[in-house]
């Protein structure tokens, strides 16, 4: 169970880090030109540069906290965070009718609260 937590966090920190850093630094204008990126036409620059900030966050905090042992706690924290981040984008999404991205977003979430329910529960790093 704990090696399927690890891969499971290193997987949603990978996509975390690459819509991080695609938010945080390629041009709303470009984003909203790409596929399932239509929604940043609608929102502030800040505002998407914001999202892409958190995300960079979140991809640190679903590792490095277990990894350096410094507050563990702050990985299940960040999945919670996550989950409620994807119930945000499935919104988005299925408001534009974007029933791909939704599922996606889904998977995302799902892998988010099964991190969350395993390192707060039976595989916590303090246990």
């Amino acid at each position: 169970m704990n090696l399927a937590l690890w891969i499971a966090a290193a997987l949603l920190a990978a996509v975390a880090l690459v819509g991080g850093i695609t938010k945080t630094f390629v041009p709303r204008e470009k984003l909203a030109a790409a596929d399932g990126g239509g929604w940043t036409a609608d929102a502030g620059a800040g505002f998407v540069k914001t999202l892409g900030v958190l995300e960079l966050l979140a991809a640190a905090g679903l590792i490095l906290p277990a990894v350096v042992d410094i507050t563990p706690v702050l990985v299940p924290v960040t999945a919670v965070c996550w989950v409620l981040l994807m119930v945000g984008a499935m919104i988005t999404h299925g408001r534009r009718g974007e029933s791909k991205f939704v599922v996606l977003n889904l998977i995302y979430l799902v892998l988010a609260a099964l991190i969350a329910w395993g390192r707060f529960g039976p595989e916590s790093f303090t246990g």
